[in-house]
Formats: C-alpha cells, sequence, structure tokens
C-alpha cells in the first residue's frame, strides 16, 4: 500500500529503470524505492534527517544515497528523460516562463566547510554555496525556468540579493531535451515569457540572436529614457498582453514545489543538495 507522498506505482515503473544497480561489488544496496521514499518524507515534512521514521530504515543509508545519486548527475538523468518522454508525445509545450522566487534560509544552512565541498555548475555564489545576507538573515535565490504548463524544466541558484536578469541566459543555456530518434537535442523555445526584471536591452538582443521571441513589458525607466530621446529613441520593443497573461504558470510552480516544506525554506548546508531536492520535486511534479 502506498503511503502519503510516497512514490505511486505508476511512477515507481517510469524512474526504476533509470537509476543504478541494486546489486554490486560488496554488500547489496537498500531497496531503491524505499529510500526514495524516506527522501521524498524528509522533502515533505521539512523534519531533521535523524527524524525519519523507521519504515524507511536507517537516515544515514536515505542521505548518504542523496548523496551519490547528487554527485554522480543520477537525479538530473532522471529528470532529462522524464522530460524527453513527454516531448516524444508532444505533451511538452514550448512557451517557456522564467522567474525566481527568494526563500530563507535556516541558520543550519550556514557553515559549510569551504574545502572538499561539491556544488552544482548553477550555483553562483560568493561563499561558493548559493547563500546571501541582508537584514533579514540569510536567503538563497532560485531562478526557474517552466514550460506551458508551468512543469519546471531547468532552476539555478544564486545568494538572495543577486539580480534576475543575468541568469535568464544561463537558464536558456540548460535547456536541453534529447530526442528519441536522429537529430540534435532541442535547446530553443518558441516565446520566452518574463516580467520587467528581465527587460533589458542586452537580454533583448540576445534572444534576438537566437531567434527565440520574447514577451517582457518595459520598465519604466526604459520607456522614459526612450522618450526624453524623441525621435532617435527608437520603436518600443513588441510586446503580447494575451500571451503575457500566461506567466502565471510560473508563479503557480513555485507555489507546487513549496509544498515541499524542506524547500520552502532551506536546511541544506550545499547548495548541491539543496538545488537536488529542487530537482527531485521537479520529477515529481512530472510525474503526477
Amino acid at each position: 500500500m502506498v503511503g502519503r507522498g510516497e512514490l505511486t506505482d505508476r511512477a515507481w515503473a517510469r524512474i526504476e529503470p533509470l537509476l543504478p544497480a541494486v546489486s554490486g561489488p560488496g554488500r547489496r544496496w537498500r531497496d531503491h524505492r524505499q529510500v526514495i521514499n524516506a527522501i521524498l518524507w524528509k522533502l515533505r515534512t521539512g523534519a531533521p534527517w535523524r527524524d525519519l521514521p523507521e519504515r524507511y530504515g536507517p537516515w544515514k543509508t536515505a542521505h548518504e544515497r542523496l548523496r551519490l545519486w547528487t554527485k554522480d548527475g543520477t537525479w538530473q538523468r532522471i529528470l532529462d528523460e522524464v522530460i524527453v518522454k513527454d516531448d516524444a508525445v508532444g505533451d511538452v509545450e514550448w512557451v517557456i516562463s522564467v522567474d525566481s522566487s527568494v526563500v530563507r534560509a535556516h541558520q543550519h544552512a550556514a557553515g559549510a566547510r569551504k574545502k572538499g565541498a561539491a556544488r552544482p555548475p548553477s550555483a553562483i555564489a560568493v561563499d561558493g554555496e548559493g547563500l546571501g545576507r541582508s537584514r533579514g538573515g540569510l536567503s538563497t535565490k532560485i531562478h526557474l525556468v517552466v514550460e506551458g504548463r508551468g512543469l519546471p524544466m531547468r532552476v539555478v541558484l544564486t545568494p538572495g540579493q543577486a539580480g534576475d536578469n543575468p541568469q535568464l541566459v544561463p537558464l536558456l543555456d540548460g535547456i536541453r531535451v534529447a530526442r528519441t530518434g536522429p537529430g540534435r537535442p532541442r535547446r530553443r523555445p518558441e516565446v520566452v515569457i518574463a516580467d520587467k526584471a528581465y527587460s533589458h536591452p542586452s537580454t533583448r538582443h540576445a534572444l534576438r540572436q537566437r531567434r527565440i521571441r520574447f514577451v517582457s513589458p518595459e520598465r519604466d525607466d526604459q520607456i522614459a529614457r526612450r522618450a526624453a530621446h524623441g525621435s532617435r529613441g527608437g520603436r518600443p520593443p513588441a510586446f503580447d498582453a494575451e500571451l503575457y497573461k500566461q506567466r502565471n504558470v510560473v508563479e503557480r510552480c513555485f507555489n507546487r514545489l513549496k509544498q515541499f516544506r524542506d524547500l520552502a525554506t532551506r536546511y541544506a548546508k550545499r547548495a548541491a543538495y539543496y538545488q537536488a531536492e529542487l530537482t527531485i520535486a521537479a520529477i515529481i511534479l512530472w510525474l503526477r
């Protein structure tokens, strides 16, 4: 019987073939499904690892599996494969939306050792762990890109005070959906929808170079600057107000991700582990 928040039989059938072999040199690994359900319990409740219920086995086993599969990229490969399967049957909608959200970092998230730390390539921070300091305390910013149905495709982490616009191109560069048959992976969406925080001439130029339609309202200061130059200010960029209404899917995705209490507040010291938890939650959203 499947417990609350655990993998359904349908979801398990999708991801089981993508997991490393259970047996190998040395002792046999604890059942993958039990361990993943343990990790999902941790994500759903936000409780400390040591409070893991006995039915999931030793907490150190679940934590170690999270660490190993974060290091070898297993979680990201599963998410990529799930997206590929949906794209192959035409379910992925390539009108994507981009936004960011700041999450408060618990005091236990600070103090990670600086040497020997494993971190994801997308984690950008002064201290290497995606933590920023402000009057409100420690925080991390999640930069997210979702497809047209509001399902997450890529995540970038920065300190909480980091700007949104510089992360748009890295997010787009991270999109790489392989084909089930011959052909190069698909990397270019049809449309990118973003709010005023991403409305910068350099961004518009970069997306024109990639032949991607960009839907974003101009900021007031940009409108005033163009008006001050009169006829030399040029034409305002095209803006589709109706299409822009679809941007709410990224806000809804953040709401769904933050239903996992371990994501609504960051407890993980390592940015790599926090990003892995976001990836696991993204996998669950795709499999629902």
